[in-house]
Formats: C-alpha cells, structure tokens, sequence
C-alpha cells in the first residue's frame, strides 16, 4: 500500500469512492474507499511542490455520475498544471512570481482562477490562456473562491476579505474579517455564505454583504482549512489534531482530535456524506457524517452507520432498525413517511409499517434535497426536480429555463398538494409556480414578481388549490403573502409582518408561524388581510422570543407543537394552542354553529377575530355578525346587518365584496347584473364622483342623481365646484330631489321585484 512519506498539501474527490492527493514527496496518490486500494498516479518532478488541487466540474445536468476527467495542480514553482485523471500533464502554464497559492474552477468550467505570493489575482481559460489580472496587492492571497453566480470573486488580503465582481468598474466589498491573516476562505453556491478561517485560530460565517453571522472562540492553534458541504447545510474546519464539524449557523455538532498535524485541505465528497482531509504528517484523514437525526410526532431516527438507521418509538420504546444496500445519503422524515436516498436508489417507509419500504432506482444518483407533502414528495438531483407518490409513482418533472438544481434548498423550493413554487436564482424577485400533478407551469403561466429579492419561500398545506397561498420574505425581512392562483388579474401582495427572519406553516392547518424581531408570532388565520385587514391584529398570538437568543431557526410546525434550533444548536419546543386548528376544521366542513360554540366555550378574542374573518371570507354573515359583535366592532355589525336588508343576492353580494375591500370587485358584480344605479351609488357613497359620473353617463341614465349628491356634498363643506366634467354635465340643470328621490325609489323596487320573480320561477322549476 503506498502513502505518503512527506506532508500532503490537497486532496479532490473524482466520485462518491475515489480521491486523489498530492504531497510533498511529489506523489499524486489516488484512493480507492471500495477496496481500501491506494496506487501512484504520477510522481512529479522534484521541482514541483503542489500546494493547491481543484477538479474539473463535473457537466451539470448530464445524466448518470460522470466523472470529473482532469484537475488543476498548482505549485511553489509560479505555475499551475492541467493534469488528466491518468495523470499525464496536459499543459503546465507560468502565472506567478513565487507560488501560485490556489486555484479554483468556476461553477461552469468555462474559467478559472489563481492566486499566488505576488498578490495577483488571475483568471484564465479553460486552456489555461491568461483571460484578465483581476486585481493586484502587496500581500500574498492565501485563499479564493467564486461567488455562486461566478460573476464575483472572494479572496484574502492580509486579514481583510474582498468580493470583487469580474465586471470592471463593479462595487468592490472589503472588510476586516480576523485579527491575524486569513489561511482559507469558501463560498457556497446554495446558501450564499462565506467561511473564512484564520492565524487568530478562529473560524467565521459571514453572509455575501459582509455580515457576521458567527464567530467561534479561539482555538489553540491557526486555523488551517474550512470547506462547505455540497448542500451548505454543514462545514467542516481543520486545525492542528483537531477536526469539526458545524452547522451552517456556526454551532459543532462533533470534535474529533486525530494525530495529523495540521490539516492543511479539507474536500467534501459529491454526496456530501464524507470528508477527507490533508495532513501535515503525511496521512490522509476520511471522516464520515453518522448520528443524523429526524424526528416527527412519536418517531425518533438516527442515522447510527452509513448504512443503517435506527427507529424508535417513544410511546412504547420500540425500536426498529433499517439496514440500506448502499450509503444513505439524504433523508426526510414527515406526513407518516420517511423517504431515503441512497446512492442509487430511493426507499419510502410508512410509519405504520418499517418492514417492507416502496424502493425505486434513481436516474442520476446524488439527490441534494428531499421535500414533503401530504400527497406527495420532491426529489432534487444534478439534473432535475422530480415529483413522485408515496407508492413510488413518477408524477411530473417540472423545468424552467436557466434552472440549475444544484442551488436549489428547502428555503428556495416549496412542495403542497397541488403546487410547487421554485425561487428563481437569476432573478431573485421572481417566484416560479407550477402544477404538482403535471409540472407544468400553474394558471395562465404568469410568475410571481416581486419589487425586492426574496429570500425564503413556503407554501401552506391545507385547503382547496383555488385558495392557496404563498408566504415569503424578502431581503427587508418583511413577510408577504398572495394567492398562487394567477388568472390575468394581478394577485395583490399583501405584508403581514416586519423583520421576520425564519417561517412554517402548520402541516395540518392553513396557520402560519414566524421569528420576529424579538417575539415569537402565530398568524391563525392569515387570509384576514383579504377579508377585514383592521382586525389582523386581533388574529394573532405573540410571545416573547428572547428565551431563543440570536438567530434562531424554525424547524418544524406540527399539529399545534412548533421546534425552533437556537443559535447553539439546542431545540427548544413550543405548543400553542390547538383550539384555532380546531376551528379551521369546523368552518372547511361549515359547521357554523360548532364554531361560535367553541369560540364560546373558550373566550378568546383572537378566536372571535378568525371566526369573523373566516365567515366573511365564506359569506355566512350571520356568523361573521355574532362574532364581530364578541369583539366589539359595532360599526361593522351594523354594515352587516344593512347587508342583510338589501334586496337581492347580487346586491348582498356586492356589499360583501365591499366590506373586505374590493371595490372593484363589488362594480363589476353590479353591473353585470344590471344593477347600473347601485353601482353608480357605491361609488357616490365612496366619495368616487369622477367615477360616478363616468358610470351615470356610460350608461346614460342618473346624471341629475349624481350631479345632486355632488352639490349636495359641495354645500356641507361650503365649497365652489371646480371639476370641469361636473361644471359641463351641470350647466343650467335645476336639482329637484323630489324627482330624484322617486328615482331612487323605483330602482329599489325594481330589484325586489327582479330578486322576487327570481325566487318563484326557482319555485316553479321545484314545484315541476
């Protein structure tokens, strides 16, 4: 078996089982982790020692694991080198005065990157031709990465980092970052965040504008090497005998304290399942990522070794255990099933029966995110998005152009029952929506634009397809929702709270939970901003969140039990109330009166809000009466109540519409109906006179009415009139409200009459 007999400066993984390392010793070792095999690729000449080792991507897309072919190799000697997998230089290319430090591809292969001693940063070809000096300083640059994009570049100065984007005469962003030099920097393409690692032995996590989201505690030694997992859920950092790994947020899930030396690179392999590292003493260290937890209701599973979980059942102990064919390398775990990838194929447990999983083979393999609905489940590989019944039934594979799955997260991709909503990464204030069961875009094929980036997006899970609704946050951290249903009339998008940074909806009603600022927010009835926005505030239950510390994360919102990870990695559960879940069933089955009886029995104001809002939004206005009575809006149960004594159905109808705000709406019902006068008269008790007479004179019919109200309005205030239609339709008109009175009169009797005739011939047709 060789190894190395010097330091090993880089390591890169070509598949899930197959590593290259250089060393020192001028060796280029590749490792097989099937047959624990090692053999010499090549033995370089004794003047080249490789410091940095990045391999071609890998062609995104493209189906089956195709291998990376070739790899770049830089040295102490200024220059890098395009090596192929069998080892053979292809071409060996002067960059730099003293060594070229790193050397990264770009997302996309078409360029890369050098940085070296001289502090010159470069980019060149995918030949190796010199494309541009990106930029040059008096200090050597220890580390660089590309932003997600590859329209940007990070890298160290000193103890500074910069982003400079490629485009000249770009926004340049620098920062101090440590207080000692900066050893490694990495960028990750899904979540956007920078790690940087230092000489003042501490690692950080930064957001793209230079944000400092995490800071560890000195260690003993510098800090040598950090790299994201391929899915930015996990970083690994390497430092003299020690190892660790982290989640994103910066909290350790494991130390481990190998004899290594130092460990100089850290590579994640392509399923993110296992790291190698390069070590100071000449070893090469694997590690593989074990004890993952998934938890929902009474189920409790651990992933205990590569290719075993455990099921436990709190309520009886049971314990269940579930061996894999090959490694398991992403998981999901709700709505009754638990869904297992593994390298080659996908198994789907229900939670009634562990013994005999649904098992299909994958197309490609590498699956980066597991989604869950009631109904269904969401696949996310290298070359697609894929929709799939729990019995294992391919349902659609929706596509847009430009999609690149590889950055795709659980923040960006939202699955329910009949929708998918995908945020778009090219233009990041665009939400794409389509149909769960045929992939295809959703309604009329409009995207949801909105006027600033969004940054998480989730669907709500229960209720009819006609009714349902998106929540997102966007980059002021405010919260919006809107409907997804998109039929040529533009969806209004609606705020419904400030400096939200973490959201859920509730898995089995339409209740959504957020982090903000400093409280904790539970939005029972979030459609209230569509029916009656005044009482939003009476729907919602706030607590104090400070107990969760900064940054917390929500992770779950089951039935009425919500879990939130703190900053330190610990879960800390809630419970609300279940009462609102309950009425959210009662009023789906309209059971009204089981509604205002449990609203009764409770007491709470905020029931007696979503009760209001949940009848107005269905019509029952009798219910919505009592229960705004509960809550002591007047003005609003006299509304309803001169609702009630309206005529006829479209004119009931009319007045519903107006009282949550669609004026519009309640027009365009009116005159449908041919109800010209109660439409024109809507408008006048709104105070809408330019379209009051626009209507009286469309229609040809109550010019003298309005120009009576007008005047009338006029002389209340004392003012002159100065409207030029109103002076033009009103020149030498006498008003005689005994005349217009009697108008008025016979229009109201003329739609009893119409609503009463309407009424028999229904009877007539009983009757027959």
């Amino acid at each position: 078996m060789i190894s190395h007999q010097e330091l090993v400066s880089c390591v890169g993984w070509t598949t899930a089982e197959e590593l290259y390392s250089c060393s020192d010793d001028h060796q280029i070792v590749k490792w097989n982790l099937l047959t624990s095999e090692t053999s010499q690729i090549v033995k370089l000449p004794d003047d080249i020692y490789p410091i940095d080792l990045h391999w071609f991507p890998k062609s995104l897309g493209i189906k089956k694991q195709t291998q990376a072919e070739s790899f770049v190799l830089t040295s102490s000697d200024g220059k890098f080198h395009l090596i192929s997998k069998l080892g053979r230089v292809e071409k060996s290319v002067e960059a730099h005065c003293g060594a070229v430090l790193a050397g990264r591809w770009n997302y996309e292969g078409t360029a890369l990157v050098t940085v070296g001693e001289d502090g010159q940063i470069k980019i060149w070809s995918k030949t190796g031709m010199l494309r541009s000096t990106l930029a040059q300083q008096g200090t050597p640059v220890y580390s660089v990465a590309w932003g997600p994009d590859s329209e940007k570049v990070l890298y160290t100065a000193g103890k500074q980092l910069i982003i400079k984007p490629l485009q000249p005469n770009a926004k340049i962003l620098q920062w101090k970052a440590h207080d000692g030099i900066i050893l490694k920097v990495d960028w990750n393409s899904v979540n956007d965040l920078i790690l940087s690692a230092g000489e003042d032995c501490k690692y950080k996590v930064w957001d793209s504008y230079g944000r400092l989201l995490y800071s560890s505690q000195p260690h003993e030694h510098p800090i040598t090497s950090v790299a994201w997992a391929p899915d930015g859920e996990l970083f690994a950092v390497g430092s003299f005998h020690t190892l660790r790994l982290c989640d994103k947020t910066g909290w350790s899930y494991a130390l481990e304290k190998p004899n290594t030396g130092s460990i100089f690179n850290i590579a994640w392999s392509i399923d993110g399942t296992q790291i190698a590292g390069a070590c100071g003493n000449g070893h090469v260290v694997f590690a593989h990522v074990v004890e993952q937890r998934w938890e929902w209701k009474n189920f409790q599973i651990t992933l205990t070794k590569r290719r075993t979980m455990q099921v436990r059942n709190v309520l009886n102990d049971a314990v269940d255990l579930l061996e894999f064919r090959d490694r398991v390398i992403k998981a999901s775990l709700n709505y009754a099933h638990l869904v297992v990838s593994t390298s080659l194929q996908c198994y789907v447990f229900s939670t009634k029966n562990w013994n005999t999983p649904l098992i299909f083979d994958l197309k490609e393999g590498t699956i980066s995110l597991i989604l869950q609905a009631e109904r269904h489940f969401l696949l996310v590989d290298g070359g697609g998005i894929y929709v799939y019944s729990y019995e294992g039934r391919f349902i659609s594979s929706p596509k847009f152009p430009g999609m690149r799955t590889d950055i795709l997260n659980a923040q960006t991709v939202s699955l329910s029952n009949d929708t998918i909503a995908i945020k778009d990464k090219a233009d990041e204030k665009i939400i794409f929506l389509f149909e769960a069961s045929t992939g295809k875009p959703l309604g009329d094929g409009k995207l949801l634009s909105h006027k600033n980036e969004i940054l998480e997006i989730a669907l709500d899970q229960k209720g009819l397809t006609n009714d349902r609704k998106i929540a997102f946050i966007d980059k002021n951290r405010d919260l919006y929702i809107t409907s997804v249903k998109r039929f040529g009339k533009e969806e209004q998008i609606i705020k419904l709270g400030t400096m939200v940074h973490t959201l859920a909806w509730c898995d089995t009603c339409n209740i959504l939970c957020g982090l903000q600022d400093t409280r904790f927010t539970v939005w029972y009835y979030p459609n209230t901003v569509y029916v009656d926005r005044d009482i939003l505030p009476k729907t919602l239950y706030e607590r104090d969140a400070s107990e969760f510390n900064k940054n917390p994360h929500i992770v779950s919102f089951v039935g009425n039990q919500v879990t939130i990870r703190r900053a330190d990695g610990s879960l800390v559960h809630i419970s609300i109330s279940p009462y609102p879940a309950i009425l959210h069933e009662y009023v789906s089955s309209s059971k009204w009166e089981d509604a205002v009886r449990l609203c009764r029995f409770v007491k709470e104001q905020t029931m007696w809000a979503c009760l209001a809002a949940m009848a107005v939004a269905n019509r029952d206005m009798t219910t919505a009466e009592i229960a705004y009575a509960a809550i002591g809006e007047i003005d609003k149960v006299q509304y309803i109540n001169s609702i009630k004594d309206l005529p006829s159905k479209e004119s009931k109808m009319a007045h519903i519409l107006m009282f949550s705000g669609n004026i519009q709406e309640a027009e365009i019902m009116l005159l449908q109906a041919g109800l010209i006068y109660q439409a024109i008269q809507i408008n006048i008790n709104l105070y809408n006179w330019e379209r009051a007479l626009e209507l009286a004179v469309k229609y040809k019919t109550h010019v003298d009415t309005v120009l009576a109200y007008r005047q009338k309005f006029l002389e209340t205030f004392g003012k002159q009139e100065t409207n030029k239609r109103y002076l033009q339709y009103g020149e030498g008109l006498q008003i005689d409200w005994e005349k217009i009175k009697a108008k008025i009169e016979m229009e109201i009797t003329k739609e009893r009459e119409r609503s009463s005739s309407s009424l028999s011939s229904k009877n007539m047709g009983l009757k027959h």
